[in-house]
């Protein structure tokens, strides 16, 4: 299966680069656009949001439509965090995504995705980049949309509990999230 899988605030890191060799070690095709242009920011709330906001919202999102002029349409979408507000951007114009999976933010799911599709939202307890509104308008908006919903949250973990190196980091909700994801996956594929 085809993978494109966004990266967070702070640019294409370790983390992604770690979660794209997960995927290509159980088949799939991963493509990772570097939608930073080769920058990052240290793991911190105020750097990250201090690097979008000199490269741009509308910078970051032509790249990562850019990116996906290169794949088949029906390419699974995988967000970290700012890459869930990337995928809410582009997937109203990729519609036949086979699955989306929203790592560390949730998004609405558009009308006019194909019945059935499988999203996913992974988020931590109490996280405010997923107060209960936003995840609860992730479950209208799939049902809505006629997409099979599965949400995880996860107690004792923080915001980027995916990354092993950062603070956020919870080893038992991060394999949670990866055999889901690969779950999915294998879904579609």
């Amino acid at each position: 299966m085809d993978v494109v899988l966004f990266h967070s605030m702070w640019g294409l890191r370790s983390a992604e680069r770690a979660a794209a060799d997960r995927l290509r070690g159980q088949g799939h095709r991963v493509v990772v656009p570097d939608l930073f242009g080769g920058r990052t920011a240290p793991g911190e709330l105020g750097a990250g949001s201090a690097l979008m906001a000199e490269i741009g919202w509308s910078t970051i999102v032509g790249r990562a439509s850019d990116a996906l002029s290169r794949v088949p349409d029906d390419a699974v979408l995988v967000g970290f965090s700012m890459g869930v507000g990337v995928i809410g951007e582009v997937w109203p114009g990729r519609l036949a995504a086979a699955a989306v999976a929203c790592l560390h933010a949730p998004l609405s799911v558009p009308s006019g995705v194909q019945p059935g599709t499988p999203v996913q939202l992974h988020y931590a307890a109490g996280d405010r980049f997923a107060p209960p509104e936003q995840v609860a308008a992730f479950r209208r908006s799939a049902e809505v949309a006629g997409a099979t919903a599965l949400v995880r949250e996860y107690a004792d973990a923080g915001h980027y509990f995916t990354d092993e190196s950062h603070p956020d980091y919870a080893a038992a909700a991060a394999a949670a999230t990866w055999r889901d994801v690969g779950d999915m996956l294998r879904s579609v594929g």
